[in-house]
Order: structure tokens, then C-alpha cells, then sequence
């Protein structure tokens, strides 16, 4: 089988070197990739956003299964392109990646489908914003309508910069705020059939004990010691059922990854969000712990074949991966900073996300969240100091992390024996 992933983050990363060690790939290709992906498959210099030339590459290389992975060129319908060149393409239709590409319509469909969320309000101008925060009240929880990359999102107690945060954008959701600790889970579907993965958890704050503002993501870990056993079985029957139910009914069936981003509540499991892609930063702590070959699987779910899978398997190992930054991230990431990398060892390696080499090849940061440590140990204690340790064996004199990815759920196991 030869894939071709789409994007050039960490996340791609990921999931080309996770393809890459499937028995029944023959050869892996990313567009555009980046120095990391370089390393064991060969990067094209195309925009991922553009259909046609996605699909004119593909075409091309002989691939026989392409993997989308980032949110904009699944909305810029790139997937629609790969199909109609006769390729089986692994991400959902432009129609169906609305589900993360408009949160007013996400909501909708979670309403017709009797999803569990929070209630919220869609506003288009500030008095409507006004209103809706005085409504829910603190902690007020204001979401841009379209893609963000991740910075749309604000959680705060302060109304004037929840206002603030509204007038950035034409098109905003308000809503409810959902108490709980958050959990993330992927589910691979092919539109009907579903199989889950170990869910995880991510750290959205730019700082230790989630101060400072939201990013892309500084970290996660999994498996949750904390999620009662069947969480994941409910959200499948409430939500992930109704939801891929009431996509065929619209017409635009989801086939793809369809991340359910949950509040564990008081009163259950709610959805905060979806996303029509692999989560970043938890695909790469999920995905080294999964034992079922990831290319096949993702090449039954893009022909419609799932059901000849039995459940995903994993092994019982846990996973931590931390972000490391570059100063000034989120707002103004400091780029060019040079970065030597140490050798990968049985527990930890490093994925690369916003990584270029300059001209005499040095390996240089080129954007905000620059590398993923990636580690794995017999117990979320022992990955988490597997990926701390590598990290002091890095050089990026600019690069920052948080320290606490994990911390929390170590100390609670410690103390409960979870």
C-alpha cells in the first residue's frame, strides 16, 4: 500500500511514522511535510489546501489511500477532490468537516440529534453577545464560529474580555459552561460502523496549572486511570451513534475521525466540541500505544469495510507527550532559533511540528509549538519521566514547556491507587 498524509505538523508526523510501521505499506509520502517526516518518507512541496493538487499528487504517486490530516483543507475539500479522482481518501467531505468547521452548525446537529451539551446561544452582533453572556453568566465560554486553530475558544470570568474576545469575529457561540475535568476521544468511522480509541487528555493553557491564555494544545497523556470504565460505551451509544445517524440523514455522511471533545460532568459526559480530524496534541500519545496496524484500519474506514475490524488494541503501556514552544507562543512565536535534537530511545523520541531547516541545513523553529516529546513507560509515572528526562537532553535555547502535563493524574493514582 503506498499513503500519502496531507500537512505538516506534529500531528502528521505522528501519523505518518504510526503508517509508516504498518506491515502493509510499501511506502509513505506527506505533502508538504516537514524535516521530520523527511526522515522515512518522502515530502512534496504542495499546499495541502489546494484539492487539485492534493489529488494530482496522489494520483501521481500511486497512492492507494490518502490521510487528511489538519482541519483546513478538509473544509477547503480536499477530501471531495482525492475522491473524485478514484483514490480512497481517510477525512470527511467538505459538507460533513462542518461539524469542526462551523460551531453553530456542530450545535445543531447536536440538538437534532439529542446529543448531550451545553445549551448556548449563536450571536452576530455585540448586543446579542452582551446578552448571552449576562444570560449564562461567569465562567463565560465564547467560541469563533470558523476555524481557529485552536485559539477560538475563550474560557474566562472576565466579561469585558469575553466581549472582547467576541468582536474578533463576525459569527459567535456562547455557551454554557460544563463543569468537570475534559477528556478527548477519536473515533474512526467509515459512516456508519465506529471504533474507538483510548481516550486521552490535553492541557490547552499556555502555563502551568492552566494559567495564561488557550493554545493549540501543550501536552496530553493517556490512558485516563480517572474515567469510569464505561464512559467511552455511553458516549458511543448517546453521541457518536446519533450524531453519524443524523449526518446520513442531511445527507453528508462523516467518514473519518470524528473527535468528541467531552466535560465530565456532574451530570454525565457532555460535549464541548467536535473536530473532524486526529486531535493535536493527543494523537501522539495515543497513537504509539495502539497495536492494531493503523494503515489498514484507516483504509477500512475510507472504503466503507470497518465492519471487518473487531475492537482497536492497544498495548498497557501509558503515553505522555509534552509541547515544547517557542518564546512568545501564542501570540507572537520567536522563529529561527537553532535545534539539535538528541537520538530516540526505546521509551521517548521527538516529533517535529513547526520545524524547517535554514539555509546550511541546521534544523531551525518555524513556528509556535516547534516540537512534540513523545514518551511511554509501564505507568503514567514512568512515561511522564521518560518524556521530561528527554526533554533535558534537547537543545532549543528558546524552546519552553509546561511541567505539569500529567501531574495531577500521577498524584491522584499515588494517592487513591487508582
Amino acid at each position: 500500500m503506498t499513503v500519502l498524509v496531507v500537512g505538516s505538523g506534529g500531528r502528521e508526523h505522528s501519523l505518518a511514522r504510526a503508517i509508516a510501521a504498518d506491515p502493509a505499506v510499501a511506502a509513505v509520502h506527506v505533502a508538504p511535510g516537514n524535516p521530520g517526516t523527511a526522515a522515512f518518507a518522502a515530502n512534496h512541496p504542495v499546499d495541502p489546501c489546494d484539492p487539485e493538487a492534493v489529488a494530482a499528487l496522489a494520483s501521481r504517486i500511486g497512492a492507494n489511500l490518502v490521510v487528511i490530516g489538519p482541519e483546513a483543507p478538509l473544509v477547503a475539500g480536499v477530501a471531495d477532490a482525492v475522491r473524485a479522482a478514484g483514490i480512497a481518501c481517510f477525512g470527511p467531505s467538505a459538507a460533513a468537516a462542518r461539524l469542526e468547521g462551523s460551531k453553530s452548525f456542530a450545535k445543531q446537529v447536536m440538538a437534532e440529534a439529542g446529543v448531550p451539551t451545553g445549551d448556548c446561544v449563536v450571536c452576530q452582533d455585540e448586543a446579542g453577545l452582551v446578552a448571552a453572556l449576562d444570560r449564562f453568566g461567569p465562567p463565560y465560554v465564547v467560541k469563533h464560529d470558523g476555524l481557529a486553530a485552536g485559539k477560538g475558544v475563550l474560557v474566562t470570568t472576565d466579561r469585558q474580555a469575553a466581549i472582547e474576545h467576541g468582536r474578533d469575529c463576525d459569527r459567535v457561540v456562547v455557551e454554557e459552561y460544563l463543569d468537570g475535568p475534559e477528556a478527548s476521544l477519536f473515533v474512526i468511522t467509515d459512516g456508519t460502523n465506529a471504533l474507538a480509541l483510548q481516550p486521552a487528555q490535553d492541557f490547552k493553557r499556555v502555563g502551568d496549572d492552566d494559567q495564561g491564555p488557550n493554545t493549540g494544545g501543550m501536552g496530553a497523556y493517556s490512558p485516563l486511570p480517572w474515567l469510569a470504565p464505561g464512559v467511552v460505551d455511553q458516549v458511543m451509544t448517546e453521541v457518536v451513534h446519533p450524531t453519524l445517524a443524523r449526518m446520513r440523514e442531511l445527507g453528508t455522511p462523516f467518514t473519518g475521525l470524528l473527535y468528541v471533545g467531552l466535560a465530565i460532568t456532574s451530570r454525565g459526559p457532555r460535549v464541548v466540541e467536535f473536530n473532524a480530524r486526529f486531535g493535536d496534541p493527543e494523537t501522539e500519545a495515543v497513537l504509539p500505544l495502539l497495536r492494531t496496524p493503523l494503515a489498514q484500519v484507516l483504509y477500512a474506514a475510507a472504503t466503507g469495510t470497518l465492519d471487518s475490524f473487531g475492537e482497536l488494541e492497544f498495548d498497557d503501556r501509558a503515553g505522555v507527550c509534552v509541547v515544547l514552544a517557542a518564546q512568545g507562543y501564542p501570540a507572537s512565536p520567536h522563529v529561527g532559533c537553532k535545534i539539535v535534537l538528541p537520538p530516540d530511545t526505546s521509551d521517548a523520541y521527538v516529533i517535529q511540528a513547526g520545524t524547517s531547516l535554514d539555509a546550511t541545513g541546521q534544523l531551525v523553529a518555524s513556528g509556535g509549538r516547534v516540537l512534540v516529546v513523545v514518551a511511554a513507560g509501564d505507568d503514567l509515572a514512568a512515561a511522564r519521566r521518560n518524556a521530561y528526562e528527554h526533554i533535558t537532553r534537547i537543545d532549543f535555547a528558546e524552546g519552553f514547556c509546561r511541567f505539569d502535563i500529567a501531574a495531577k493524574a500521577v498524584l491522584e493514582i499515588a494517592a487513591n491507587g487508582v
